[in-house]
């Protein structure tokens, strides 16, 4: 057991926004133990020699390249981390699970996908829900790579709706087995799965049943062509067809009706494990595009010296450094939370189960943020490249095309802005997060007077600190009015609850940024963490700019008169930022770092 998570106050889910959180309290990159360092090294080495150097392969629809290189993963061990000993699994840690999605995640998306639906949606529902028996007959197969998963949810017509598919499972006279007949689409790893977690609807139960099916074309199973896809090329994709496709009746995961909720909390995990997918493939476009900018030449000059390209670098390394510390900082919470439950007698399934669970809104949050840098990232690869950027002679095209798909699967992102909030509220119901009292404290501060003490801010980061309790107090005023205007009709009105999860969304990376690099601070010195510092405060300011943007649209969308008077007056105290740095200073020393390292080197 983890005693360390005992010995610190561990925040619940969503708590974050109204409790202060020590930097001591949380883990960032540089807190990696021995053997994850030494496990990072191996997948990195495994990537270097089994991936990156067949990128053009894997545009190229490659299929069989992906499926020997998971084979080989899976000889690795790589396939089984998150796996118990006892299912020949390496039973390691959720940190180190998500340090290994990580890295073997960012050469090519299609290589990505298929070991993050193999590992989470296709192995994890049996190691998680499964029956002892059903435990021992598939898990040890597929946390060794001998066999591989796959997982059977969305329908034609059923999309973000997860629980609306058709899919029929009826039972037989005699009770024994369940014949299922309906269609999956968007089936990854379906060309070269050995079992499927299939998920369909007996008579007209409420919510779906999950079953463990194997892949036996004699049994009813057919699958459609390949799809032809933007990005994630040799990932195998095709429809999956069920026509009384029989079932034995122990093959049901979990209980009937409990398929829904298998589902959802598969898409928790997935959700972290997206983000962390997305970090590696970040530093790998950097690095690529620092190589480029320093060796291409125009005006006499590397282009890595104009301003134009060095402004795109920083902001590139920035918001990785911010995705790092955001992810690896949930990972721990996660692992902690999994570990207390386990020392209070909890199964290792229900400790992970529940461990995950709670910290959803923080899945949903990672999700999107980091997608969505990726995204940026790639785009930007592109831009530095120029022309060459265009052709898929370079990696940059591929890069970006890979990652337009993380913005849509694990739930589109527009869902889980949606789902943050709203999950948000719900915890604030069940009293598991006080926002009632502290948004009247806010409320009650925008019609107090202000204080005009000057504030004592010669530590280091301590005027971000400041600003980032603001920040939290901009929530707390636009959540809490919306709340009270709207109550349980707040969720039909979903831009204001987009413009609320982003100001939600950049709290909480802001303050993990603040933290890791004031943790590294305090390990080292400041001047060792000149560039960290100078990032921290580029991604405050940033955020400062779009949180100021979206509170001032959900203001005026909802507020009136006086009430939007204040409100907007509040956003001006809450966004000011006294001491602002000279931003293009701050990019450059970024740039100069990275340079000069030839990479990302945080």
């Amino acid at each position: 057991m983890n005693t360390e998570a005992t010995n610190k106050d561990i925040l619940r889910g969503g708590q974050f926004l109204v409790k202060e959180t020590s930097c001591e309290d949380i883990f960032t990159p540089e807190d990696f133990s021995e053997e994850q360092n030494m496990m990072k090294e191996a997948v990195q080495e495994f990537v270097d020699r089994e991936i990156w150097p067949h990128k053009e392969r894997f545009e190229k629809k490659d299929y069989a390249l992906t499926e020997e290189v998971m084979r080989k993963a899976g000889e690795l061990g790589f396939l089984g981390v998150a796996v118990p000993e006892k299912f020949d699994g390496l039973g390691m840690g959720f940190v180190s699970t998500m340090l290994v999605c990580d890295y073997i995640s960012g050469a090519t998306g299609s290589v990505a996908t298929a070991f993050g639906a193999h590992t989470g949606i296709g192995t994890m529902p049996i190691t998680l829900y499964g029956t002892e028996e059903q435990r021992q007959k598939y898990v040890p197969k597929l946390a060794t790579g001998e066999w591989f998963g796959a997982y059977c949810l969305t329908e034609p017509g059923a999309g973000s709706d997860a629980n609306s598919g058709k899919t029929k499972a009826v039972l037989s006279e005699d009770g024994k087995t369940y014949s299922i007949s309906g269609q999956k689409m968007w089936i990854s790893n379906a060309g070269f799965c050995n079992v499927m977690i299939v998920f369909a609807r007996i008579e007209d139960d409420k919510n779906i049943t999950g079953f463990i099916v194997e892949n036996d074309p004699s049994n009813g199973i057919t699958m459609g062509d390949e799809e032809h896809k933007l990005g994630i090329h040799s990932s195998s994709t095709r429809q999956v067809f069920f026509s009384d496709t029989i079932v034995p009746a122990e093959n049901m995961l979990a209980g009937r009706g409990e398929g829904f909720k298998i589902a959802m909390n598969a898409l928790n995990v997935g959700r972290i494990k997206l983000a962390a997918a997305c970090l590696d493939a970040q530093r790998r476009v950097i690095n690529s595009a620092v190589g480029y900018a320093a060796e291409r030449i125009q005006f006499k000059t590397p282009i890595i010296e104009f301003g134009a390209i060095r402004k795109k670098i920083a902001e590139m390394a920035t918001n990785c450094y911010a995705g790092e510390s955001a992810s690896y900082r949930a990972a721990k919470n996660i692992e902690d939370r999994i570990s207390i439950r386990m020392s209070e007698g909890n199964t290792h399934q229900e400790a992970e189960l529940k461990g995950v669970e709670e910290y959803a809104i923080e899945c949903s949050i990672l999700k999107v943020a980091v997608s969505e840098h990726v995204q940026s990232c790639a785009d930007e690869g592109i831009q530095i490249y120029g022309g060459m950027g265009f052709s898929a002679d370079t990696p940059m095209e591929s890069a970006w095309r890979d990652a337009r798909i993380s913005r849509i699967y694990e739930g589109t992102n527009e869902i889980n802005r949606m789902l943050s909030v709203g999950m948000l509220v719900k915890k604030a119901m069940k009293g598991h997060v006080d926002l009632l009292g502290p948004a009247m404290a806010v409320a009650d501060e925008l019609t107090g007077i202000p204080s005009f003490d000057t504030p004592d801010y010669s530590a280091p980061l301590s005027e971000e600190k400041a600003i980032l309790k603001n920040l939290k107090k901009v929530f707390l005023m636009v959540a809490g009015s919306a709340v009270q205007k709207f109550g349980p009709q707040l969720e039909e009105h979903q831009q204001l609850l987009i413009a609320a999860s982003d100001i939600l969304i950049q709290i909480y990376m802001v303050e993990s940024t603040i933290l890791r690099t004031e943790k590294n601070i305090k390990r080292t010195s400041v001047e060792a963490q000149k560039t960290a510092i100078a990032m921290t405060q580029l991604y405050l300011f940033n955020a400062i700019e779009d949180i100021t943007s979206k509170a001032k649209e959900a203001i005026v969308s909802f507020a009136e008169g006086d009430e939007q008077r204040m409100m907007l007056m509040g956003l001006k105290r809450f966004t000011k930022y006294q001491n602002i740095p000279n931003i293009v200073g701050l990019r450059n020393s970024i740039a100069d770092k990275i340079t000069a390292e030839k990479k990302y080197t945080f």
